[in-house]
C-alpha cells in the first residue's frame, strides 16, 4: 500500500482576517508531515492514534455529506479494527495544521470520487473547502476547511474571500539575505479559546471598525505585495500590521514572545506576525537581513521557512 504523505500548512497571512472577509495566503510545509498507516499497535502513540480515529469514525457516519464527496466510512472502519493509525510528527496546537492533515489523509484514502489538483475546478475546489470544514469542525467547532485543502492540494492557496480560493504560484525562494522564519514560542495553543476570544471583541464597534480598516487592508495590501516580490511596500504593510496585532491581538501573543515582538518594531530588524490562532505555538518572522534578526533572537528556536 502506498502511503501518500500530507504535509503540514503555514498560514502566511490572513489569521482571523479570514473569518472577517480578508484575503488570505497558505502554503504547504514539508518539515512536518503524517501519513495512514497500519500497525500491531504496540506502543502508547499508535494506540491513541487509533481511538481518536475511532471516536472520529464515529462522527463521520452521522455527517450529511454531498454525493460527489461521500466517504466509504465502512471500510475506514474495518481498518481501524485492523490497526490503522496516523503516523505524524506534526506537532498539535502549533498552528501547522495537525488535524487539517488527518482530514485530507483521510478524504484521499476513503472518497468515493477522487480528485487531484490537476484536474479539479475552481468550484469544485470551492465545494471541497466547505466539505472539509464539515470534516474538520470536529475538531475545532467551527472550520474554514482551508487547512485540510491545503494539505490535500499540497499547493499554494490564495483565499480570495469567505467563499472563494485558487490555487496560486509565489515566488522561488532564493538564497538573499531575507527570510521569512518560525520561532517556536514553547508553548502549545488552543485554536477553540483564542478564536472565542476573538469573536467576543467582534462585539465592540471600535474593533470591528480598526479590523475592517486597518488589519484587513495592510493584510491583502501584505499578500499583494508578497506575490509581486515587491520587498519595500511588503515591510512597510508588514510593519503596520505587526503594530496592529501588538496593540490588538495581545490576548493571542505568547507571553514568552511578547518583548521580542515589540524588540522587532523598535529596531526594525525584524517584525513578527501570528501564526494561525495564536496563543502559543509558532509565531511568523520577517527580516530583510536573517543573520541579524537571528542573533537578536537568541535563546528562541527558528526555523526559516523561505528566503528572499
Amino acid at each position: 500500500m502506498s502511503n501518500p504523505l500530507f504535509y503540514a500548512k503555514i498560514l502566511l497571512f490572513g489569521e482571523y482576517g479570514i473569518i472577517e472577509d480578508s484575503q488570505g495566503l497558505t502554503l504547504p510545509y514539508s518539515y512536518y508531515k503524517g501519513t495512514l498507516k497500519f500497525s500491531e499497535l504496540k506502543n502508547d502513540f499508535e494506540k491513541k492514534s487509533n481511538l481518536s480515529l475511532r471516536k472520529y469514525s464515529d462522527y463521520l457516519i452521522n455527517l450529511d455529506l454531498p454525493n460527489s464527496f461521500k466517504l466509504k466510512v465502512a471500510d475506514f472502519q474495518k481498518d481501524i479494527e485492523n490497526g490503522l493509525f496516523f503516523d505524524s510528527n506534526i506537532p498539535q496546537g502549533y498552528g501547522v495544521g495537525s488535524s487539517g492533515a488527518l482530514v485530507a489523509a483521510i478524504f484521499e484514502k476513503y472518497s468515493i470520487k477522487k480528485y487531484t489538483p490537476e484536474n479539479i475546478t475552481k468550484d469544485e475546489l470551492k465545494d471541497l473547502k466547505k466539505v472539509f470544514g464539515q470534516l474538520e469542525s470536529y475538531f475545532h467547532g467551527k472550520s474554514s476547511g482551508i487547512d485540510p485543502l491545503i494539505c490535500y492540494m499540497n499547493l499554494p492557496i490564495l483565499i480570495e474571500n469567505k467563499e472563494n480560493v485558487d490555487r496560486v504560484s509565489i515566488p522561488e525562494s532564493e538564497a538573499g539575505k531575507g527570510a521569512i522564519f518560525l520561532i517556536d514560542s514553547g508553548m502549545t495553543g488552543e485554536t477553540g479559546p483564542m478564536v472565542q476570544i476573538f469573536f467576543e471583541k467582534m462585539k465592540t464597534e471600535g474593533f470591528r471598525k480598526t479590523m475592517k480598516e486597518e488589519f484587513i487592508r495592510y493584510n491583502n495590501a501584505c499578500i499583494d505585495a508578497f506575490l509581486k516580490k515587491d520587498m519595500n511596500p511588503l515591510f512597510r504593510n508588514l510593519k503596520n500590521l505587526s503594530i496592529w496585532a501588538y496593540e490588538h491581538f495581545k490576548p493571542m501573543i505568547p507571553e514568552s514572545i511578547y518583548n521580542a515582538w515589540k524588540k522587532g518594531l523598535d529596531t526594525n530588524a525584524y517584525y513578527l506576525k501570528l501564526c494561525g490562532s495564536g496563543g502559543g505555538g509558532y509565531i511568523l518572522g520577517f527580516t530583510k537581513d536573517y543573520s541579524k534578526a537571528e542573533k537578536m533572537l537568541k535563546g528562541f528556536q527558528k526555523e526559516v521557512i523561505y528566503r528572499f
